[in-house]
């Protein structure tokens, strides 16, 4: 298996399985669409490439050494995570949500920088790949990182928004929010037990 290929099918792995990007974009592509869940799409996707180019770049060893460093990172992320549970749980389902219960790119970006998910992935893909010991290598992997990504998040929007019709009363889209938002809570609270 050539090298790409290999880079290719982890990052594919890494960006389609669930986690809290994918189920924060999977709920605004059902509440607000496709097109409504672009910009935290792509935040998410610049986000972890920038981190990946960090972590390639030597940030990652610095961060692993400093496991106070590492620990507080990973309560932020918890409670960033926390906090966009509760602001889809709190969603009120109707038809007009408004705009600010929209999550934007900056968002997006931020998520990533806190996720613990997002650090696992690109410590494990730079080790993996040897990427610290090759500048041109770690370029080619944030590439195929960056555009794989992007497609992978972006078909959870497609999901929510095709998924959309069997919650067509507010009643169930509230109980959906609810749910999505329930479980990145419950997720923010393990990861935050795990520090």
């Amino acid at each position: 298996m050539s090298v790409i290929l290999a880079m290719c099918l982890f990052s594919l792995s890494m960006s389609i399985s669930p986690g809290p990007v994918n189920l924060i974009t999977l709920s605004t592509g059902l509440n607000h669409g496709v097109r409504s869940a672009m910009p935290f799409v792509a935040g998410a996707t610049v986000g972890f490439s920038v981190l990946l180019l960090f972590i390639g770049l030597g940030v990652g060893q610095v961060a692993a050494e400093n496991t106070e460093l590492m620990a507080v990172l990973g309560y932020i992320g918890s409670g960033f995570i926390c906090y966009m549970g509760y602001k889809i749980a709190t969603s009120d389902g109707s038809v007009e949500i408004k705009r600010q219960n929209r999550p934007t790119f900056l968002q997006g970006a931020a998520l990533q920088l806190l996720n613990p998910k997002a650090w696992i992935a690109c410590l494990a893909g730079v080790s993996a790949f040897n990427l610290s010991a090759s500048y041109e290598a770690l370029m080619v992997f944030s590439i195929l990182y960056f555009v794989i990504c992007y497609a992978s998040v972006s078909s959870w929007a497609v999901l929510g928004s095709r998924i959309s019709y069997l919650l067509t009363n507010d009643r169930n889209l509230v109980i959906f929010n609810r749910l999505m938002g329930g479980t990145l809570i419950i997720v923010a609270v393990y990861l935050a037990s795990l520090q």
